[in-house]
């Protein structure tokens, strides 16, 4: 059962002032910074550099590695790094080894041209994506970790700073590179994004040293249990050797996340939530694949969008995402859904407005505006929602299950956005109606649903 007590509003927001949240809020940053690099950096320096809207489109499908991070999860929950784990923790050194990678990715990117090697700027993207949703999997963990197991509105309110922080990350990297590439192109350099993504290699080096003042919490519980339920595999073996013990590493560490949720919500329930996870942002996500496309075939410079974009919208989102919080934590989690839900598909239709009309910064700044305030209810109330959901034996196996699935629905079928587009003959009013329509299978599997997911207002 998930229980959300009422609070009153004084109450309510004073949990935004926990120490905890700003530590929460860098992990967010640390967690959203990657998504610039591979989405609207990449999308915009291969258009500009004469690829198709299909080509930019296609490329996206390395982000659905994101998808499936929880299947190497329980490795990371268990496999420790050398020197970097007694020096500075299990979770924090399994994140700033994968920072590491993503700054040599980086410095791999500023030597490469796209028209030439499209295969190697993709290939090191994927490297970005893996090394991205492998350190996904240890800031979740390490997130939902900050706070206690009894805390639901700490949670709530941790899951309304992760999103202002993963927004953070993404918007403000977003300004950071798009003025960056604009700022490097008027100075008459040819290799404006290749220089552009070592200026992004700075805010890396910063984040790691901001991620050394976020402590770990004793997981001793947490190793004493896996070695417990380790021990009920292996006490069903008459004869233990090195494969029983290998079987039995295998079962605990993987099947049994898995047996557990199934367990704890029932087969039925299971797999509806599982499907509405899946389908829940896939309209958001094939409208953000092809947005930044959109923006610039419309006429807007990449000011324009950095300002618009980017920096109204990460405060915007900011914003309502603390409100967001606020609503869920009074209002609960699955009346949250239903009303971002119903967010989404209505703001999709403003950019629908905005393609049929003339060319306007006013219209522009209100379709980002809503779209954003749609995005921060809806992110907020889906990552309280799971991380409520996990058992705290496998808090990293659990959680990177469930959002993998739902990164599963926006990478996999948003990929084939810029091949819709096209089909469509670059009709993009058409095209952000149809993103409003993908939404409603997802509220009909949560119409289903919300009598057997249980909610205590108290």
């Amino acid at each position: 059962m998930i229980e959300i007590k009422k609070q009153s509003l004084s109450e309510t927001f004073s949990i935004y002032f926990d120490k905890r949240m700003l530590k929460i809020l860098l992990l967010g940053a640390i967690s959203g910074f990657p998504w610039v690099l591979i989405g609207s950096s990449l999308s915009l320096w291969l258009k500009e550099d004469g690829l198709s809207r299909s080509t930019v489109g296609w490329a996206g499908l390395i982000f659905a590695v994101y998808a499936f991070n929880y299947l190497w999860a329980p490795l990371i929950d268990r496999i420790q790094i050398p020197f970097l784990t007694k020096k500075i923790g299990h979770r924090r050194g399994w994140i700033v080894l994968m920072q590491l990678l993503i700054l040599i990715s980086l410095f791999l990117w500023s030597l490469i041209d796209p028209s030439e090697n499209l295969a190697l700027v993709i290939s090191v993207g994927l490297l970005i994506a893996i090394s991205s949703a492998t350190q996904d999997i240890t800031v979740d963990a390490l997130r939902i970790e900050q706070i206690g197991e009894n805390e639901s509105r700490s949670m709530a309110a941790g899951a309304a700073m992760a999103v202002v922080g993963w927004w953070s990350g993404y918007k403000l990297g977003g300004v950071l590179s798009l003025f960056s590439a604009e700022f490097l192109e008027k100075a008459g350099f040819q290799n404006y994004w290749q220089l552009t993504f070592l200026v992004l290699g700075i805010l890396i080096i910063a984040m790691n040293i901001g991620l050394m003042f976020i402590k770990e919490t004793n997981n001793f519980n947490r190793q004493k249990i896996q070695k417990e339920n380790d021990k009920l595999i292996s006490n069903k073996f008459k004869n233990l050797n090195i494969f029983t013990k290998i079987f039995t590493w295998i079962s605990g560490t993987i099947s049994g996340p898995i047996i557990s949720f199934f367990k704890k919500n029932g087969f039925k329930i299971a797999l509806g939530i599982l499907s509405f996870v899946f389908l829940f942002k896939v309209g958001e996500a094939f409208l953000g694949r092809m947005s930044i496309i959109f923006y610039k075939e419309i006429g807007f410079s990449k000011s324009d969008i950095a300002i618009y974009s980017k920096t109204l919208g990460w405060v915007t989102t900011v914003i309502f995402t603390l409100l967001g919080g606020l609503f869920v934590i009074r209002s609960g989690v699955l009346k949250a859904m239903f009303l971002a839900g119903i967010l989404m598909a209505s703001t999709n239709l403003l950019f629908s407005l905005l393609a049929w009309s003339d060319k306007s910064e006013a219209l522009f700044a209100i379709a980002v505006i809503f779209d954003d305030i749609a995005a921060a209810f809806a992110t907020v109330a889906f990552v309280a929602f799971i991380s409520l959901l996990v058992d705290r034996t496998y808090t990293a196996t659990q959680y990177a299950l469930l959002a993998s699935i739902g990164t599963a629905g926006r990478t996999t079928l948003a990929s084939s956005s810029g091949a819709l587009v096209d089909w469509l003959n670059g009709d993009w009013g058409i095209f952000f109606v149809l993103t409003a329509l993908m939404v409603i299978p997802s509220l009909v599997i949560l119409w289903i649903l919300r009598n057997k997911i249980k909610i205590y207002e108290k």
